[in-house]
């Protein structure tokens, strides 16, 4: 057996996370191994975030152009999905290409390797015949991937995962949804826009169950109006394929037949493919376990999904500063001064290293209307004995959203002892974006007398935040 080649540190998986740390620790100056047996970037730039937003940006388009009756005269349009499968493929993925992004790690001084990175004992992890020894720390990166649920037939059908769904040239006639939640329902209003007959199959009461039943309503509305068809409460029993369509057999003896499948039932964490056990931890986690500064054990960071901190870009992205600030200052106790070993560039030492904080954690589901929420809902403020004072208000009752005609809704969740907002949800044509204004009212706990005597710019749509603090009650 060869002998482990030391390192600085390893990092395992290079998602957005993964990547941002290794990049950042090799800038530094630190010898950094990157390990990836994907694509690096992760799940973001090739097949989440980027690829996705321009088939919703597409879609939007077209619905925008819908309403021009209503508004403005008269309009035609006629969808063509080609140039859209072609910036995907171009413009976002490079053909699903990750040559432009090893090298943007290899150019900040980082050595890139391919392939599957477990932990093989204190300190070293093994990837095929390679063994590293990380001076400093090993960081794990690597991910989550789709959930499959075990469904009757379903696994020895040609279904689709987000992956498929994104990379398709040809749209089908019909498409099946399993599952509600925010990838489920973003994807499937895009593709009904473009012409497709899709029925969303979702087994809780409602869709985007995890966040307000007034938004979930909204949302649900949205697409119905799209012609979707939504059927919740309603569990599969059984898939078939005939090698034309797929069956969906559900309780109460529902059937539905449509030309794909698109499973969009969550994501988990393959944490038995990382040799934990060599280290002492349990891989039957559903995520690693970690502490304010990512800390897994010593000597382990983990960043991204597999925190279970929430499968989200910036949330990784979060992570990764705090991790790098922690490996840094790691390092430095580790070695005080270049006459030790390596040599820190552009790290002078920091004031203290951040803890994480998730308390205003913000998530977006960019239907149309977009939903974007942060910190609790009504329902989990409840469950933790919080004083809870909602405030709702409707965005139709605003001059904006008259405007527009636009379906929607602000809804604050305060902690009435503490006068604070605790959590909030933004319905509506920008709802992403006017939730940035109550991420720093969260994250700030700005009292509520405060947010109540700030001057709203008439007319936005933010301004229904006013009412719906004039309503909290």
């Amino acid at each position: 057996m060869a002998e482990p080649e030391v390192v600085d540190v390893v990092v395992v998986g290079l998602g957005v996370g993964g990547e941002e740390v290794a990049g950042r620790l090799a800038e530094a100056g630190l010898s950094v191994v990157g390990v990836e047996r994907g694509l690096v970037g992760g799940e973001c730039p090739y097949w989440g975030c980027v690829p996705s937003k321009m088939m919703i940006r597409a879609a939007n388009a077209l619905a925008e152009a819908r309403r021009v009756d209503e508004f403005a005269g008269t309009a035609q349009v006629q969808p063509d999905w080609a140039p859209v499968a072609k910036r995907i493929r171009e413009e976002a993925t490079d053909t699903w290409d990750d040559t432009v992004a090893v090298r943007r790690f290899t150019d900040k001084g980082g050595r890139f390797v391919r392939g599957d990175g477990r932990l093989d004992g204190p300190g070293r992890v093994r990837v095929g015949d390679q063994v590293f020894q990380a001076r400093h720390g090993i960081v794990l990166g690597t991910g989550t991937r789709p959930v499959v649920p075990p469904i009757d037939g379903l696994a020895d059908t040609p279904y689709w995962t987000n992956h498929q769904a994104i990379e398709v040239e040809d749209l089908p006639g019909s498409l099946l949804v399993l599952g509600g939640g925010a990838i489920g329902l973003e994807l499937a209003q895009a593709f009904a826009r473009f012409g497709v007959a899709v029925t969303i199959v979702e087994a809780m009461d409602r869709v985007l169950a995890v966040e307000e039943p007034e938004a979930s309503e909204v949302a649900a509305a949205a697409l119905r109006a799209d012609g979707v068809r939504i059927e919740t409460g309603l569990r599969a029993e059984r898939v078939a394929h005939d090698g034309r369509a797929f069956t969906l057999y559900g309780t109460g003896g529902v059937t539905i037949v449509a030309d794909e499948l698109l499973v969009a039932t969550g994501r988990r964490a393959d944490l038995d493919e990382l040799g934990l056990e060599t280290m002492g931890l349990d891989p039957s986690r559903r995520h690693l376990a970690v502490d304010d500064r990512m800390r897994v054990a010593a000597g382990i960071w983990a960043v991204g999904d597999l925190t279970g901190e929430g499968p989200f870009t910036h949330v990784a992205m979060y992570q990764a500063a705090i991790v790098v600030a922690d490996v840094l200052d790691h390092t430095r106790q580790a070695q005080p001064g270049p006459e030790a070993g390596t040599t820190l560039s552009g790290t002078a030492g920091p004031a203290g290293v951040p803890r994480a904080d998730y308390r205003a954690l913000p998530r977006v589901t960019f239907t149309d209307p977009e939903v974007g929420a942060v910190g609790l809902t009504e329902r989990q403020a409840r469950e933790r004995g919080i004083n809870v004072q909602v405030g709702l208000s409707r965005l139709g009752s605003s001059a904006r959203g008259w405007i527009h005609r636009a379906d929607g809704l602000i809804k604050l969740v305060a902690d009435a002892d503490r006068g604070v907002l605790v959590g909030a949800t933004s319905v509506g044509p920008a709802g992403g974006e006017v939730l940035s204004a109550l991420v720093v009212a969260v994250h700030g706990a700005v009292p509520i007398d405060q947010l109540r005597h700030m001057i709203y710019a008439y007319p936005t749509f933010h301004r229904a935040i006013e009412d719906a603090l004039r309503n909290l009650r």
